[in-house]
């Protein structure tokens, strides 16, 4: 069986919907905190398990007879150590054979503060003797395109100057996830996830011009005032700070990458951004 944490996040039922083509609904586990959140799910046969990443009984419970892991990282940014320990060590209390874990991009070398939690999963990762596989994956497009109305009517500010975002669609990163879960031979591998094509923001703002018909331009930033504007339209504090130190990085190479890990893994070039966009419209 394969157990999916966080099924019923964005990321998670991706996966599932694509575990759901190639492996039988039973031999499928959604782990979640909630399970009213996926009854369309067990609907479907998918087993759904209580699961907290911050109850380590509860996760143990889940993964009895479970034999891979999708360690989706948690979205609690400065408690995702913890929470990743708890199933780190319940995946080895249950037997799992292989844990696949959603790291980033370049997580050994990145400048992003966001690398830091990664980091020190994958050590423990490393220490806990259960196989694994890393997958380092890039910034989602949906990161930028959640946000075109908003460039459709102010243009697109930001903070990378002309650092270059090697970005894909979720869907693109969940396809590779269900392809390594069903797949032999994965423990020790190290994927490097990120979109075919990378693009400047200034590049972003030309291809929202391109799909919308109407002309936007891109204007940089400082640093400390991208992290206010993003507190302005309602990011936390502390949230914002991370997101616009992950873009001032960019321009110094943090969310670029050459690898075609993630094209390779699916099968098929990986979404563009033009494509991203047109979804978000």
């Amino acid at each position: 069986m394969i157990l999916v944490t966080g099924a019923s996040g964005q990321l998670g039922r991706l996966v599932i919907d694509n575990l759901l083509n190639t492996t039988p609904a039973n031999q499928i586990v959604a782990a979640v905190r909630n399970p009213e959140k996926v009854v369309d799910l067990a609907e479907k046969g998918v087993q759904v398990r209580q699961a907290d990443y911050s109850d380590l009984d509860s996760l143990v419970a889940a993964m009895q007879g479970v034999e891979k892991v999708l360690l989706v990282s948690s979205s609690e940014v400065g408690q995702r150590t913890a929470q990743h320990s708890n199933v780190i060590n319940a995946a080895k209390q249950a037997s799992v054979a292989l844990i696949a874990y959603t790291s980033i991009l370049n997580a050994d070398k990145s400048p992003l503060i966001l690398a830091k939690e990664h980091v020190a999963t994958e050590n423990l990762l490393a220490e806990s003797g259960v196989p694994y596989v890393l997958l380092r994956n890039g910034w989602y497009s949906e990161n930028y395109t959640m946000g075109v109305a908003g460039a459709l009517e102010h243009g697109v500010v930001g903070c990378a100057e002309d650092g270059k975002l090697s970005t894909a669609a979720r869907a693109d990163y969940a396809a590779a996830a269900a392809a390594v879960l069903v797949k032999d031979g994965q423990a020790g591998k190290v994927y490097e996830l990120a979109g075919d094509n990378a693009f400047t923001l200034s590049e972003y703002a030309a291809a929202i011009s391109k799909v919308s018909g109407k002309t936007i331009a891109y204007q940089n930033v400082p640093e400390a005032e991208y992290t206010k504007i993003l507190i302005g339209v309602g990011l936390p504090e502390g949230f914002a700070a991370v997101l616009a130190d992950s873009e001032a990085r960019a321009a110094k190479g943090g969310l670029f990458s050459d690898s075609k890990d993630l094209s390779t893994l699916i099968g098929r070039p990986t979404t563009s951004i033009e494509d991203s966009i047109k979804a978000a419209l």
